[in-house]
């Protein structure tokens, strides 16, 4: 019988492949759309951008997947929330190293690279509703 952790750690994979899937596409729709605006930089700033978001996306996952597999499944533990929580305040600190590398970057043109990320986010957000929604996932575990 399948737990549901078990079942929440796939949506989590789904999620985390659906995401993937959304933001190779905002990559290719972003690259065509920076090269037509102001040539290769804007193919440039398209893939910084959306692997920007796609790690800040697998750091979100992955810290749940490494949290629940740390505190036995338990998602109550301590560990559980500070490996989650860590994880946040790493990702805020990286966001704040790479806007600001962004913003002050010659090689990068800062209005595609940050319409990228947004969008991937956005994307990342709609994959995880819908991984989630079709995992169903029991409110309870039989015993």
């Amino acid at each position: 019988m399948t737990s549901a952790v078990q079942l929440a750690a796939k949506a989590l994979r789904t999620a985390l492949l659906l995401g993937g899937i959304v933001t190779l596409g905002i990559a290719s729709v972003g690259g065509a759309i920076g090269y037509s605006l102001v040539g290769p930089m804007g193919i440039w700033s398209a893939l910084v951008g959306s692997a920007i978001a796609f790690v800040f996306m697998g750091i979100t996952a992955g810290s749940i997947l490494i949290g629940q597999k740390a505190s036995g499944g338990s998602i109550a533990s301590g560990l559980f929330f500070g490996i989650v929580l860590g994880s946040w305040l790493l990702k805020f600190v990286l966001f704040l190293v790479v806007a600001f590398a962004i913003r002050n970057s010659d090689s990068l043109d800062t209005v595609i690279a940050f319409s990228c990320v947004i969008a991937a986010v956005l994307g990342a957000l709609v994959s995880d509703v819908v991984a989630i929604s079709r995992a169903r996932v029991p409110i309870v575990d039989m015993v």
